[in-house]
């Protein structure tokens, strides 16, 4: 069994269609989706478009679960994902909601993704950890950014579960741990390589490179084999789109890995 994972790609149609030319020249027996599908200042709906056409076995994200809220109080990236989608609303003209009712439709069934799957007996997929969406399970935030996690925590965080492997996201961050019995994967972003979250408390994440991140796992008799990649594409085309879409920041983060 060969498997593909994928995760983060936050509507970075460019890195998401080399991720996938990549895994096309690999082989995989399946591929999964580890959620934050298309929030961000790129391309939501091409985006979501090949994602539809792929129906990869997918988690909910944090930013998925957002886009049925209110659109006023999104932050910007879930905004500009949600308005992309709901650009054909209109009055007057039957065809043009017929569209915006489709498009809700879209976002609906990105927020009523499951939160976690097993895609295969004995895989768990989560975006976070498997209870919480906003939690990273690897990492812990520490001086303003993101550290491994001490054994113990991660094993607070997994409660009761122990599938032999455990696939997460959130962090955009590629790591491999053995812990507890569970092997836990996370892919690293399609789309995204780089974030400042300004929540409490404000961290950083950064990969280091512009590189589009996924993993290949193959399973031999129950051990499993980890290859994480990266991937190169045209970044900059990316980071001039998010420059296009006022997102400095992002074209930051687009073109260099780093936020600073």
């Amino acid at each position: 069994m060969r498997l593909a994972v994928v995760a983060d790609i936050h509507g970075n149609v460019l890195a998401l269609e080399a991720v996938l030319a990549d895994i096309a020249r690999r082989g995989a027996d399946l591929s999964v989706n580890l959620g934050d599908c298309i929030s961000g200042p790129l391309w939501p709906r091409e985006t979501y478009d090949v994602l539809k056409r792929l129906a990869l076995p997918t988690v909910r994200g944090n930013h998925d679960r957002v886009l049925c809220d209110p659109i006023d109080g999104l932050g910007p990236s879930d905004h500009f994902a949600a308005t992309e989608l709901m650009a054909a609303r209109q009055p007057g003209s039957w065809e043009r909601l017929a569209v915006a009712e489709m498009t809700t439709a879209s976002l609906r069934e990105l927020a009523t993704l499951p939160a976690t799957l097993t895609p295969v007996d004995g895989v768990l997929a989560c975006h976070g950890t498997p209870d919480d969406d906003m939690e990273y399970l690897l990492e812990t935030t520490f001086d303003g950014i993101m550290i491994p996690s001490t054994a113990a925590s991660i094993s607070k965080r997994l409660q009761s579960i122990r599938e032999p492997l455990v696939l997460c996201g959130h962090s955009h961050l590629p790591r491999v741990v053995q812990n507890d019995g569970s092997l836990i994967v996370n892919p690293g972003s399609v789309g995204c390589p780089a974030y400042e979250d300004p929540g409490d408390p404000c961290h950083v994440s950064e990969a280091g490179s512009p590189h589009a991140r996924y993993a290949v796992l193959d399973d031999h008799s129950g051990a499993w084999t980890v290859d994480l990649i990266a991937v190169a594409y045209d970044w900059a085309r990316a980071a001039e789109r998010a420059r296009e879409n006022g997102r400095p920041e992002w074209a930051m983060a687009l073109s260099t890995g780093r936020v600073r």
